[in-house]
């Protein structure tokens, strides 16, 4: 039997879990230990952190394993990488994995190779600004954190010290990115790559909640984009990924379009999309299974190549509050055969100040992305 190690144990990895499960395939799943779903929906369940690289590979190599992935977690490629490189499997380089899990060297690496992106400075404090021409609105975020965690839209330099001092406390690189603030709508794109091949599979339209968070509200596949705008984006992005050296596995490429289809790249994370996007609205839009190629790719199979014979259109709607749900149950009256999954609780009892602390989502399927646009 085949053996997949797979880093993390939240509800992010358990179609990872189940998709290995279902194929006979044997999961050893690492994660710190907190009741999570995947420490149950495994075979073998270790608590050990995801940080813990070097014991992990201790323990790969005393199972064995055959292949290592995760989804949706910037933090853990770092290890998954790591044990593949050391251990013979087919993974990306430990440079391509510095540079595509830290903001700053990925910034660093798309000015060199001439890759759109908006412009970037690397900060411990606030004295570190000065001297920088820095115009607001501007950014402020963590180097390695995903999931909206510590990013604020500032408006002015009174407001960055306790932008930068926000950043610094969610991520782990104790530095903070200034950055330009791209204007425009926002779109992710997903891609599957083998041997510095990349192979499209979807574009995503995302909504959140604006200024100063932008916690993702949303997200719908395809994105409602003109051919001649996507023609655009299957160049500039399979261009930044060869910039940062990415030869195998998804990759979740977040960018911004313009008024005038000006497109900038706001990072590349070498996995997934999390919120759904890669694990479920990618089969549901045009049914590839993006799961089964990731377990593919760790176990060093080529993954299939997406077929054009399906063309639906999927959503996800994260719940924030009590008006969310009333829409859902609108939906789940007026169209109960669109709603493929859902997910939430009603006890509205903190603020959300990120992806992890939403409620809940329900996720719909249709014919037409119009039909979507028209409800969200």
């Amino acid at each position: 039997m085949r053996k997949l190690a797979i880093i993390g144990a939240s509800y992010l990895q358990a179609p990872l879990i189940e998709k290995a499960k279902k194929d006979g395939i044997e999961t050893h799943v690492f994660a710190w230990e907190c009741g999570d779903v995947g420490e149950k929906l495994a075979d073998f369940f270790y608590p050990i952190s995801i940080i813990e690289k070097e014991l992990i590979l201790e323990k790969c190599r005393e199972i064995e394993i055959d292949g290592i992935c995760s989804i949706a977690s910037d933090l853990a490629m770092i290890t998954v990488n790591y044990v593949a490189q050391n251990m013979g499997l087919t993974s990306n380089s430990m440079e391509c994995t510095k540079i595509s899990t830290n903001k700053h060297y990925m910034r660093e690496r798309f000015f060199e190779c001439g890759d759109p992106s908006p412009s970037s400075y690397m900060v411990e404090n606030l004295d570190d600004v000065k001297g920088i021409n820095l115009s607001f609105p501007a950014i402020v975020k963590p180097l390695d954190r995903s999931g909206s965690r510590g990013i604020t839209k500032v408006y002015s330099e009174n407001e960055l010290e306790n932008a930068i001092e926000c950043a610094k406390a969610e991520g782990f690189d104790k530095h903070a990115l200034v950055e330009e603030f791209a204007e425009g709508d926002e779109y992710s794109v997903e891609y599957i790559s083998w041997k510095g091949k990349h192979q499209f599979l979807a574009m995503t339209k995302k909504y959140t909640t604006g200024s100063p968070h932008f916690i993702e509200t949303g997200h719908i596949q395809p994105a409602p984009v003109s051919e001649k705008v996507l023609e655009k984006i299957k160049e500039i992005v399979p261009h930044a990924l060869d910039s940062l050296m990415i030869e195998y596995g998804a990759t979740h490429t977040e960018l911004k379009i313009d008024s005038n289809d000006n497109i900038k790249i706001i990072e590349i994370g070498g996995r997934m999309g999390g919120d759904f996007i890669g694990s479920s609205l990618v089969e549901l839009s045009t049914g590839y299974d993006f799961v089964q190629a990731v377990i593919d790719v760790a176990l060093g199979v080529e993954p299939r190549c997406l077929s054009l014979n399906e063309n639906n259109a999927a959503a996800v709607k994260f719940i924030f509050n009590e008006d969310d749900v009333i829409k859902y149950n609108e939906i789940k009256k007026a169209y109960p055969k669109m709603l493929v999954d859902s997910s939430f609780t009603e006890e509205f009892d903190h603020e959300v100040v990120d992806s992890s602390t939403r409620y809940g989502y329900y996720i719909m399927k249709t014919e037409n992305v119009n039909d979507l646009l028209d409800l969200l």
